[in-house]
């Protein structure tokens, strides 16, 4: 068992969801999806689910991927936090 594996309670592949919260704009959705697609591959439509807030001025969106590693979700989260549009990624 290598030491990734002894690192994480998921098991590899599984379904993961990713949720993202930003500021209600044209672009959020896109960059939001654009910054999972690069570590995750084309995400459907399907496996993307959003949702405003009560007011109107954020946007959540959950995107579920077929992750392979803790290194993949790793480096996804670390893409999302590092970027000025994404204020909240779980």
């Amino acid at each position: 068992m290598g030491d990734e594996e002894k690192d994480t309670l998921l098991e590899f592949p599984c379904q993961f969801p990713i949720k993202m919260m930003g500021r209600e704009s044209d672009s959020f959705r896109r960059i939001a999806v654009a910054l999972v697609e690069e570590y995750a591959g084309k995400i459907e439509d399907s496996a993307i689910k959003s949702a405003p807030s009560s007011k109107g001025n954020f946007l959540s969106i959950t995107v579920t991927i077929n992750a392979q590693s803790q290194d993949q979700l790793d480096n996804i989260y670390r893409a999302l936090t590092n970027h000025e549009d994404i204020l909240v990624a779980l």
